[in-house]
């Protein structure tokens, strides 16, 4: 298996908004939308549609939101054995998206340590892991993911401990993410991450594209320009892109170009796994 992607399902409610409401306040939106989601969920399927041989580690319910998440995956060729069908409700996340393409989610979100010891993840090459689960069992499947390479988006931010943060390669974040990890109101300098202690570091910065900072320096990636609809899940195609390309041997720097160019192609459709390009169109 070339990527093994710990994380979460969700079905995403998407609601179209003229504006956010303030507190107290109520607006009037669009129709409801319901789309397979999950940080997790989102990031297998951008690298399947990639041609990458993935597999998707994590739990839905026994409901039809469960059934819509595992056909999506499936659809896109991502393997779904290590999908564990859990008594309690499917995740749902609840999303409001703005004309501009913006969007603000809410989450509700079980993947267990015990799931991570049946999968086996040190047998994959990359191992991408996300935050909408128990930090304990990111950091659990860090630790005995052997020869993979891991790869940690910290979104939602935690702190991870000094071992996990050790062999994380790299620790990926978007500008606001990043500042809340440097405790920082100001410009983002993401060589600051690496004194966190992973061994690499990639902050993305939306329609200006990402910057990786590692041993040799500071690189950064401009990302092409285009009209955004919804970047709901764009963080995600970004690291499953990145999660392909260093699994196929790819440097780094060249692995966050893929990456960049597939979350470009994402914000300007519709929803986050139906917005995900195959290989074929990006040429």
């Amino acid at each position: 298996m070339d990527i093994v992607v710990l994380g979460s399902a969700n079905a995403d409610l998407v609601v179209g908004v003229d504006r956010r409401p303030g507190p107290g306040e109520t607006v009037l939106g669009s129709d409801t939308t319901v789309l397979p989601g999950g940080k997790g969920a989102n990031t297998a399927v951008a690298a399947g549609r990639l041609g990458a041989m993935v597999a998707f580690l994590g739990a839905v319910g026994q409901d039809g939101y469960g059934d819509l998440l595992l056909d999506s995956m499936r659809a896109a060729g991502v393997d779904v054995s290590l999908v564990r069908r859990d008594e309690r409700p499917t995740g749902i996340a609840y999303i409001t998206v703005t004309p501009d393409g913006e969007n603000s989610i809410v989450v509700s979100p079980g993947v267990t340590e015990d799931d991570v010891d049946r999968a086996s993840v040190g047998a994959a090459t990359v191992l991408v892991a996300s935050l909408e689960v128990p930090v304990a069992v990111v950091e659990h499947a860090v630790a005995v993911a052997g020869a993979a390479r891991s790869v940690v988006n910290l979104s939602p931010t935690a702190r991870l401990s000094a071992a996990t943060l050790s062999t994380v390669d790299p620790l990926v974040v978007n500008e606001h993410e990043a500042a809340w990890l440097l405790d920082t109101a100001g410009a983002v300098d993401p060589r600051r991450l690496l004194d966190l202690g992973p061994r690499s570091a990639v902050v993305t910065f939306g329609a200006r594209g990402a910057v990786i900072a590692d041993r040799g320096g500071v690189h950064e990636v401009a990302a092409p320009r285009v009209v955004a609809v919804d970047t709901t899940g764009a963080g995600d195609a970004f690291t499953g892109a990145l999660a392909v390309g260093l699994a196929a041997g790819r440097e780094l720097v060249p692995a966050a170009e893929l990456a960049v160019r597939v979350a470009a192609v994402s914000v300007t459709r519709r929803g986050a796994q139906p917005s995900y390009p195959t290989l074929a169109e990006l040429s």
